[in-house]
């Protein structure tokens, strides 16, 4: 009889913790385990990219309950009131001043998702792997009953909004935490030292051979550029740093370097990053190429890697440059250290424009460095990352 594993997750949208899930899943027997993704949102580009043979289910209300979650408090209040419905407003009033006096954020969680009914099947493994994002650990924990419980985290929780005091009280109740990193880990135990036993390292999945099949098969670069073409992978938000990415590439143009700089991905940011553009010159320099489930294409036939990222938990897409060789030139985010060795496999500068504008120019005045650098990366060892043998202990 099949064991049965559900992952929950915001969305399918094109980014690395998704591409992580996948390929987790791909790595999972399909004949021991019954996998579920089960999603808040049904959208997102790598919906088609889940396998076949695996269940995908929602969670329906999500849709009429989304404003609640997501707006401030305050701003639902008034909106009820405005609507008539005083009764609730009342309701929801006392609640968020009991909720802000208590700091628990899980009482606006138990009021906005009451009419969500818990799901039926009782799985053997439930994971929230959208981690850490609160509304998800708080729906595995309640609404999902499984005989074991995984939480992830998947990003810098210096960074992001990690509420310690939630985690304190809900993480307890999983039987694992995993964080992406070794860095990422030593931050979290930092925190909450009382988890320190329940917490491990697991790597995000990583196919060397899927990467480079995939990589012959798009299209990729389809202009006639023949300077130094610069690539960043990543969905287009400010933790991403895509605005250092055009603020170097001034830089760099500026000082006369015949480079283009190239950029896979979509996000909330983009129209800011265009005015930037725009403001800087850089129409012919700077390219929007938009989501793309497979920009392995593009990592293959570019000159140089840059990840420019503000904050990662361990950052997929340098992880899947270095399988194709390419010199990288990274900031110094969680787990950037873990993947490149300064100076040898590639360079790690400081989370600025000015630190990237000089390290691209490095590169590009001593070629001898991207020779090096795609040699150094070939003689390690690349494997498939799988660490699937870490969750199959839970079961």
């Amino acid at each position: 009889m099949k064991q049965k594993i559900v992952f929950m997750v915001i969305n399918m949208n094109i980014g690395g913790t998704e591409k992580a899930l996948l390929n987790l899943i791909n790595e999972m027997p399909k004949d021991r385990y019954e996998i579920t993704v089960l999603l808040l949102e049904k959208r997102g580009g790598f919906l088609e990219a889940i396998p076949d043979g695996v269940r995908v289910e929602y969670v329906t209300e999500y849709p009429a309950i989304k404003k609640m979650l997501h707006h401030a408090p305050h701003r639902t209040i008034l909106e009820k009131i405005r609507a008539g419905k005083f009764i609730q407003a009342f309701n929801l009033t006392l609640l968020y001043g009991v909720a802000k006096v208590k700091k628990e954020r899980s009482l606006y969680y138990q009021y906005v998702l009451k009419d969500v009914a818990p799901l039926q099947t009782n799985y053997d493994l439930a994971v929230a792997y959208a981690g850490p994002m609160d509304l998800i650990t708080y729906f595995v924990a309640k609404k999902i009953q499984a005989t074991k419980k995984a939480q992830w985290i998947h990003f810098d929780i210096d960074k992001i909004g990690f509420t310690k005091h939630f985690a304190k009280k809900w993480y307890p109740q999983f039987d694992k935490v995993f964080v992406v990193s070794a860095e990422g880990k030593a931050k979290f135990i930092d925190k909450l030292p009382g988890l320190q036993s329940k917490t491990a390292v697991f790597l995000n999945t990583i196919s060397p051979t899927v990467i480079q099949e995939e990589a012959v098969k798009g299209p990729g670069f389809q202009d006639d550029f023949t300077g130094i073409r610069i690539l960043t992978v990543g969905r287009l938000t400010m933790e991403k740093g895509q605005d250092l990415a055009i603020k170097a590439l001034a830089k760099l143009i500026d000082a006369g370097y015949n480079v283009r700089w190239y950029c896979v991905g979509d996000g909330g940011a983009r129209k800011e990053y265009e005015r930037m553009v725009d403001h800087h010159g850089l129409h012919d320099h700077f390219v929007f190429l938009g989501a793309d489930a497979n920009p392995y294409t593009y990592m293959k036939d570019c000159d140089i890697y840059v990840q420019p990222s503000r904050h990662e938990g361990y950052c997929i897409t340098l992880a899947e440059a270095k399988i194709l060789k390419k010199p990288i030139i990274t900031t110094d985010f969680t787990g950037a250290m873990e993947q490149i060795e300064h100076g040898k496999t590639g360079l790690i500068v400081p989370v600025a424009a000015q630190q990237l504008y000089e390290a691209i120019k490095q590169v590009i005045n001593h070629p001898e460095l991207i020779d090096e650098f795609s040699l150094n990366l070939a003689q390690q060892a690349t494997h498939r990352h799988t660490e699937w043998w870490k969750m199959k202990q839970l079961l």
